[in-house]
């Protein structure tokens, strides 16, 4: 049987990334888009890409036949999913959340960061973390409670976390990095990271030809990686905006402790070892480092490493595509395993070779 899908807010990047991976997949029928500006709207005069594949139309943010998908995925701006996902899951229909309403474990700390109270914190107590390879365990509870008849609700990591936190957990859980040290985080996303709205930054004549940080000391993905890595105020985090469409890559810089091992080797099989069973994740060989045009398209995330000597430091570097692998890709691998699907099924794309 196949199983109803909607995604709520289907017309902004991320959510049209999603509607093309649903439109593929083999377990989940795309039943309904919304977007309430576009409400009647065929998907195909807004996205000509779509144009013979699907006739879908946008339907309003409330449309009834919603109600009737068993999973809705919200591409939501921050704060919109705390009012939207407690009645979804009060119909019964699983959420996956691609927003950060319920990302933070802490309701403080959301408060804190997005300035606004956490209205929902019995539901933000259930909610399943969704990076899974880092947490798995979150999302097969997830999975069997939805195979028990409740529906479930993941809050998936955001783009710079999931490249940061992949790159960097492996040494981190096995000890090898110093716990009183800063953890450095350089990392740089392509403009659709931003949304679909033009801002001062993001317009083509601002963004073409020009490379910035933004945010340095003050991005909301901060406590998200410290949460993900169990390593509170340390993270150092400066993000940069580049002239690309798709595309993430973060640079993660850790201090060793004394005893941690000089061989590069020894990091390339932990980190090979920890993502074994991850179908997505790719650690590259020593003196190989990850493209963002490798995996731009796909869920993949490639990791590369090095040690630099005599500060006794592993560069641990992560890319992955901002709207696959650090948004709609990784929603539908989530919905693939609260559903008791492959993890990759529907997402086993190769990214454009040139």
């Amino acid at each position: 049987m196949s199983i109803k899908a909607g995604v709520v807010g289907a017309a902004g990047f991320a959510g049209i990334e999603a509607v093309r991976l649903l439109l593929s997949h083999p377990s989940f029928e795309l039943r309904a888009i919304t977007s309430s500006e576009l409400a009647h709207t065929p998907l195909s005069e807004v996205y000509p890409a779509f144009e013979g594949v699907t006739d879908l139309r946008f339907v309003s943010h409330d449309d009834p036949s919603l109600a009737q998908c068993d999973v809705v995925f919200l591409a939501v701006p921050h704060t919109a999913a705390l009012e939207t996902a407690p009645e979804f899951i009060e119909r019964g229909v699983t959420v996956i959340d691609l927003s950060a309403d319920f990302r933070l474990k802490d309701p403080a700390a959301y408060e804190a960061w997005y300035k606004v109270p956490h209205t929902q914190t019995k539901l933000l107590a259930r909610a399943a973390f969704g990076l899974p390879e880092l947490t798995g365990g979150e999302l097969q509870r997830a999975a069997d409670q939805q195979k028990q008849g409740t529906p479930a609700l993941v809050a998936c990591a955001g783009c710079y976390p999931t490249a940061t936190s992949l790159a960097a957990a492996p040494a981190v859980r096995a000890g090898f990095v110093r716990p009183d040290a800063p953890i450095v985080v350089d990392a740089i996303s392509g403009v659709t990271g931003a949304g679909k709205k033009a801002t001062q930054r993001t317009h083509f004549c601002f963004a073409d030809q020009n490379v910035e940080a933004y945010g340095v000391g003050t991005h909301r993905h901060a406590p998200e990686i410290e949460q993900i890595l169990q390593a509170p105020g340390r993270v150092v985090f400066t993000p940069h905006l580049a002239p690309l469409g798709r595309g993430l890559l973060s640079t993660v810089t850790l201090q060793l402790t004394p005893d941690a091992p000089r061989d590069i080797q020894a990091y390339i099989e932990l980190y090979r070892n920890s993502y074994k069973e991850s179908p997505f994740v790719a650690v590259l060989d020593a003196g190989k480092q990850p493209r963002t045009a490798s995996v731009a398209g796909t869920n993949r995330a490639h990791i590369g490493l090095a040690l630099s000597e005599p500060a006794h430091v592993l560069v641990a570097t992560g890319a992955i595509d901002n709207l696959g692998k650090g948004a709609a890709g990784q929603a539908v691998q989530c919905a693939n395993i609260v559903f008791g699907l492959p993890q990759d099924a529907g997402l086993a794309g190769v990214a454009l070779s040139v």
